[in-house]
């Protein structure tokens, strides 16, 4: 079951990715794959077929994908919490 999470911020990220992904194909600095990899990666909670595409990529490569979940969420309460304290600083320099 796909669970939808919509957000706009999620959505330019990915696309944005999936757009960088042929430059990837041309310069051989740049790995195609992987920007395409992570945009359906991102895109996932957002469209059916990018959540389709990311479940054809965990049953081929499980271990991997359960890594990058993890990693993902420790970004996403690391940024949470620095957010709290961004917050909490402006909160003490604007009460003066």
């Amino acid at each position: 079951m796909m669970e939808y999470r919509p957000s706009f911020r999620r959505k330019c990220a990915g696309w944005s990715l999936i757009a960088i992904s042929p430059l990837g194909g041309l310069l051989p600095i740049l790995p195609g794959v992987v920007f395409f990899a992570l945009g359906l990666f991102i895109l996932r909670h957002q469209y059916f077929w990018a959540h389709r595409g990311l479940a054809w990529a965990d049953s081929r490569w499980p271990q991997t994908v359960a890594k990058v979940e993890v990693m993902e969420t420790r970004m996403i309460l690391r940024a949470d919490s620095t957010m709290q304290r961004l917050r909490g600083g402006y909160r003490r320099i604007f009460r003066r």
